[in-house]
């Protein structure tokens, strides 16, 4: 049987088909739920179910707790509706979401950005440019059918970039991939990918980008390769004059995590809303770093002790996500409708 689910409070609502997940049913109707990871591991997709009926595929407890189900929650990206169902999500997106597309790719550069950070431009097809908000991510599909997920880390508005000479070159998505060892994906990234070989990807995907209907300062976090989305967001604050107050804070265990510190701190130079706190949990006698030291979330709270008036953009490991949620909402006094988050879940992580 096919079912309807309506969002409160926006009043939008789609239609599932049999045995489809909410998610699944969302996103191909065009509704902007907001989710990351898409296989119950993240608990970004979380809501409070109003009314109805709803069945969940294996799930991890961190993202959904049996107490959670029971208050009435679900998790969209496994729940499966047995009825008509009625949610509430405050973030549902207003315009229809960006369509799903599936393309080939070029590897047009690798460029290592530290040790286990390489950075990758992706030539796009040129007549089939992707349509994406700054921060979102696309899937790579491997061959045997598995999928990695990764951030964009350039805006929409630098696909198109012009050479010398005043030409227009081709459409080029930009990349930023750890690697993993033992990674089906990331030992190919960094062992036997090459120029000029073919991929495939499919996207937009996600729901972490800046609301722009908001005047609140912004607090972006970031940890680890958590910084592409941000760079992203920061790309497009800027070609699109936004000046709301926005202070980036990213951890990385050495100084060396933190790959791209000198554009961070040329943006900030060409940018009069924007600061920076780069911060590092286990520096070495030879970094010579006299930076912030310890956990990159707990040094917003350090120095923002009140963030009921902000908004948060959060990227990174899930336990850097998940313990700045808890604490921003229960020590900081963030509303949760304030807390947008991309918890880059790896495989061992969805799977443990």
């Amino acid at each position: 049987m096919t079912f309807t689910i309506t969002v409160r409070p926006s009043g939008r609502s789609f239609t599932t088909e049999p045995e489809e997940s909410i998610l699944t049913a969302g996103i191909r109707s065009g509704i902007g739920l907001p989710y990351g990871c898409k296989d119950g591991a993240c608990g970004s997709c979380k809501c409070k179910k109003i009314e109805g009926t709803v069945v969940h595929g294996p799930h991890q407890a961190k993202a959904l707790s049996a107490d959670e189900e029971a208050a009435g929650y679900v998790l969209t990206c496994c729940g499966v509706p047995h009825s008509d169902v009625v949610l509430e999500s405050r973030q549902v997106t207003d315009a229809g979401a960006f369509p799903i597309r599936k393309m080939p790719v070029r590897v047009a550069r690798l460029e290592r950005l530290s040790h286990d950070v390489m950075g990758i431009t992706l030539q796009l097809p040129a007549n089939d440019v992707i349509q994406f908000h700054a921060g979102q991510y696309v899937e790579f599909i491997l061959r045997d059918g598995a999928r990695r997920s990764y951030s964009m880390a350039n805006a929409p508005h630098t696909l198109m970039r012009t050479v010398p000479g005043g030409t227009t070159s081709a459409p080029m998505m930009e990349l930023h991939i750890r690697h993993m060892p033992g990674g089906l994906f990331t030992d190919q990234v960094f062992g036997t990918m090459k120029e000029r070989d073919i991929l495939r990807i499919e996207g937009p995907y996600g729901s972490f980008f800046l609301r722009e209907d908001s005047a609140k300062p912004v607090i972006l976090l970031a940890s680890g390769t958590g910084f592409a989305p941000i760079k992203a967001v920061i790309e497009h604050m800027q070609f699109m004059g936004i000046t709301r107050p926005a202070t980036l804070y990213w951890g990385g265990r050495r100084p060396e995590d933190l790959y791209l510190d000198a554009w961070v701190k040329a943006q900030v130079t060409a940018m009069p809303n924007l600061r920076y706190v780069p911060v590092v949990s286990d520096a070495l006698p030879e970094d010579a770093w006299s930076g912030r030291t310890g956990f990159v979330h707990r040094a917003v709270l350090q120095d923002v002790p009140d963030l009921s008036g902000h908004q948060v953009y959060a990227c990174g490991a899930p336990i850097v996500v998940d313990s700045a949620r808890k604490d921003y909402t229960s020590l900081g006094g963030l509303p949760e409708d304030d807390f947008f988050a991309d918890s880059f879940t790896s495989e061992a992580d969805k799977h443990p």
